[in-house]
This record gives C-alpha cells, sequence and structure tokens, in this order.
C-alpha cells in the first residue's frame, strides 16, 4: 500500500518497529469509540474526533468514517459537525433535517442553522 507518510489510513496502527500489531484498533475503530463518548446535549467537530482519535489532520477521513456508518447504527453520529458549528448535509434536505431534529431532541438549538460551539462543544 503506497501513501504519504504520517498520514492516516483505516489499516491497524503499527507498533515502533512498524510490524502491525493485531490487537490496535483500526482507525475507524478509534474514530467510533469517540463519537461513542460524545455525551447528549454535547457536540464535537470532525478535526476534534480526529485528534481525539489520535488522527491529527485527518477530519476528512472522520466524515468519510461516518458516512459509512451501517444503517441503523447506534453511533450518535449526528453529534459530529464541522468546525464553523455548522451541519454539514446541505440546508433544509432531510439528512439535514433529521440531524437538526436528533440534536434538538437532546436540547441543541441551531438559530440561524448554526450552533454555538462555545455553548454545545463536548470537552472531555
Amino acid at each position: 500500500m503506497s501513501r504519504k507518510p504520517g498520514a492516516p489510513s483505516d489499516q491497524p496502527a503499527s507498533d515502533t518497529d512498524g510490524h502491525d500489531d493485531d490487537n490496535a484498533p483500526t482507525n475507524a475503530e478509534r474514530i467510533w469509540q469517540v463519537v461513542a463518548a460524545i455525551p447528549k446535549g454535547r457536540v464535537a467537530t470532525y478535526g476534534q474526533v480526529a485528534d481525539l482519535a489520535g488522527l491529527p489532520r485527518a477530519a476528512r477521513l472522520v466524515g468519510r468514517t461516518m458516512s459509512n456508518l451501517p444503517k441503523g447504527s447506534k453511533l450518535p453520529w449526528f453529534r459530529v459537525l464541522n468546525s464553523r458549528g455548522e451541519l454539514s448535509f446541505a440546508r433544509d434536505t432531510a439528512s439535514w433535517r433529521r440531524q437538526r431534529d436528533k440534536l434538538a431532541a437532546e436540547g441543541v438549538t441551531l438559530i440561524k442553522g448554526r450552533l454555538s460551539l462555545k455553548v454545545y462543544r463536548w470537552q472531555p
């Protein structure tokens, strides 16, 4: 597999010798663990999830991982949003409304399509 040194992948992390550790979680599993830990009524940005998963500068990998969740997943995907405090779906689409409604059910309020990260950002 060829990729830039230090670039994130969906492969398991390697130990310091460069050998794969069969027990190391994949990058997707690391992302899922962080997202699962976001409490009700709080949100995290894609970049914040990447950092907490030990994958700095991998916000796009977080987005791709979230978009590939299996149907019916119990993971609170809707608590992850962009760095501006906006939902990443096109405004007023069915997906945008679903995410907005799930957040509203937890007391997270959007004003003009944005929420206050100062108020709602999860600080683990």
